[in-house]
């Protein structure tokens, strides 16, 4: 059972981590996979507005997940002394709060796929259908069998 909750929050780690890395490369101004901000705004967040990928905006969110990969690793003991550092209780509430946040991406993911929020680029509703919401209710369980063993 140890070895299952590791693999699940390496899982969570890698992808928060994969998500922080592309969030720095978008403050740095870059545009990839689109081929300007407001079609990145539309493919990714479901909006016209640009101003989401400032370096204002991104560099936060950037050690936001920066620190969720750091403290899921801390909480399935995958960063050795330095991990324990930080108290349990402080771990847990981490986990939950990580836990919360992409089950409430996974149903407003739901929402848009159903139709009940507007989906204003085709793309976004597509990559919405088979990857946004998808991964984060995978990482959603991921994260729930880390929090409750």
């Amino acid at each position: 059972m140890q070895s299952l909750i590791t693999l699940a929050g390496i899982l969570v780690a890698v992808v928060l981590a994969l998500d922080g890395l592309l969030h720095a490369f978008w403050a740095t101004g870059q545009v990839w996979p689109a081929h300007d901000r407001l079609s990145l705004a539309q493919t990714v967040l479901n909006t016209n507005n640009e101003r989401s990928f400032r370096t204002a905006v991104l560099v936060p969110l950037v050690c936001m997940l920066g620190l969720g990969t750091l403290l899921i690793l801390a909480r399935i003991h995958q960063l050795g002394s330095l991990g324990q550092l930080v108290p349990a209780w402080l771990l847990q509430i981490s986990v939950l709060i990580i836990g919360a946040g992409l089950l409430l991406r996974g149903i407003a993911g739901l929402a848009w796929a159903f139709g009940l929020a507007p989906s204003r680029s085709k793309l976004f509703y597509k990559l919405n259908l088979v990857l946004y919401t998808p991964l984060c209710l995978l990482l959603f369980c991921a994260v729930a069998l880390i929090a409750f063993s």
